[in-house]
């Protein structure tokens, strides 16, 4: 944890430089109240928080979770004695510009010189908002995605009150363009949903199929990219997930979570249009909010009203130390991860105790501990998830459809539709020199619980 100690000071110094910068005005002290009782909060909140798993460290290796930057949240902080609101220029106009440049950035990552976008709250705010601009394109047309999409996109269909049709995976988790082809036959799928990187098991649907089919078909293609955009950048993919990335830029819409790779602070989201005319779709009138200026307010192109000005500070801070651009330093940390996923991967299919129904296209792994049947092999993924749980090592489980065994595991009994597996996230580049230590506790815990 040496590298966070580097933001007190350097915050500090940034506080200095931010004072002088207001050096102008009159002088006036703030009251703080309760201010000889704040120590003592912050270390009764401090023994609160305690109570986390520990996201920060590489024994924690379950969902999602990555440590912002230090100075992600150095920058972050710098930006609260502000305290900006990007809705208006008005609120942030200091914050709103960096973030026109920081989504710039990640616009011009998926070859997008021209591009229409924003931060939000999150993935599901972005989605929302390429969705709802989907439906205003192709009112009363159904979305379409893959079983293995994100939920939030039902979810979101429904309160945009358009028709959601679910379309079957194959069995490595990705997209099934022939089941799309039977729907899309059908008619009245205004909008289909390519994700690159599901949350479940990290498949990469066949962008370069989808596209062909959407020449035929017309519809509108949405790329959600919530999770796994970043590795747009990693030089390390297998062919065909790299045939997907290089294709992106196709999409009509991009969804990317900076909160996610990209080592911000929840919650930072950020949705792209590649056609920046949709703007008009957002046109309203608010009289007493944009009148500082003729340049675009952020909120003249958001569903969102009052954001956070500090996630763009903090965005802009980190891709001004880490660009993101092929080869750098922030890709080499994507890459670092995708190496321990496949590392990771390789030891678990050599090991007779498991089986893995697929090579990992990023950096998540999914695998069942070895058993006869489907439910027995889901009540030993339960105790070893439990059992590493004690030793330290945190993993998730996910149900998925026995299916995706039927390659890897043809003696597999389907006593039931679908196995609970053991799943891992391998996003911190730490976690490739830690595989022994994982692997070593792995183990250790899954002769326990065959021994239960």
């Amino acid at each position: 944890m040496a590298m966070e100690r580097f933001a007190p000071s350097a915050l500090n110094t940034a506080l200095e430089d931010l004072d002088r910068s207001f050096a102008h005005l009159p002088e006036f002290t703030a009251e703080v109240q309760g201010q000889d009782r704040m120590l003592g909060v912050l270390r009764e909140t401090a023994a609160r928080l305690g109570d986390n798993f520990p996201y920060f460290h590489p024994l924690y290796a379950g969902q999602m979770l990555k440590p912002p930057h230090p100075l992600a949240r150095a920058a972050y902080a710098l930006a609260t004695w502000i305290n900006p609101n990007n809705h208006a220029l008005d609120g942030g106009r200091a914050s709103s510009a960096m973030e026109k440049e920081a989504v710039a950035e990640l616009a011009a990552m998926f070859g997008w010189n021209q591009h229409l976008g924003h931060l939000s709250s999150g993935g599901t705010m972005a989605n929302l908002e390429a969705l709802w601009v989907a439906g205003q394109l192709q009112p009363g047309q159904a979305i379409a995605a893959s079983s293995q999409a994100h939920y939030t996109h039902e979810r979101i269909s429904g309160v945009l009150h358009l028709p959601f049709a679910k379309v079957d995976a194959d069995d490595h988790g990705r997209l099934n363009c022939q089941a799309l082809e039977r729907r899309l036959e059908q008619g009245g799928i205004g909008c289909v949903v390519a994700t690159l990187g599901t949350t479940g098991v990290g498949a990469v649907d066949p962008l370069p199929e989808i596209l062909k089919l959407r020449e035929r078909y017309g519809f509108r293609l949405h790329v959600d990219s919530a999770y796994g955009g970043y590795f747009r950048l990693a030089g390390n993919l297998a062919p065909a997930t790299r045939a997907a990335y290089d294709l992106i830029g196709e999409a009509d819409s991009i969804v990317i979570d900076p909160h996610k790779h990209g080592l911000q602070p929840y919650g930072c989201g950020c949705v792209l249009f590649r056609d920046p005319a949709v703007g008009r779709l957002y046109k309203h009138e608010s009289p007493y909010t944009y009148f500082s200026s003729h340049e675009l307010h952020l909120g003249e192109i958001s569903l969102e009203c009052s954001r956070p000005g500090a996630s763009a500070v903090a965005l802009w801070a980190t891709q001004r130390l880490l660009p993101t651009v092929p080869g750098g330093e922030f890709a080499q940390g994507l890459e670092a991860s995708r190496r321990a996923a496949l590392t990771f991967a390789a030891r678990l299919k050599d090991d007779p105790r498991f089986v893995v129904p697929f090579d990992p296209e990023l950096d998540i792994i999914v695998w069942a501990p070895r058993a006869p049947s489907a439910s027995e092999s889901s009540g030993l993924s339960q105790r070893i998830f439990d059992l590493a749980a004690e030793q330290q090592l945190h993993l998730a489980l996910i149900h998925l459809p026995v299916s995706i065994f039927r390659a890897a595991w043809p003696d597999l009994q389907a006593d039931q539709p679908t196995i609970v597996c053991l799943r891992s996230v391998l996003m911190k580049p730490e976690h490739e020199s830690w595989l022994d230590r994982i692997y070593a506790i792995l183990g250790s815990t899954t002769d326990a619980a065959r021994s239960t």
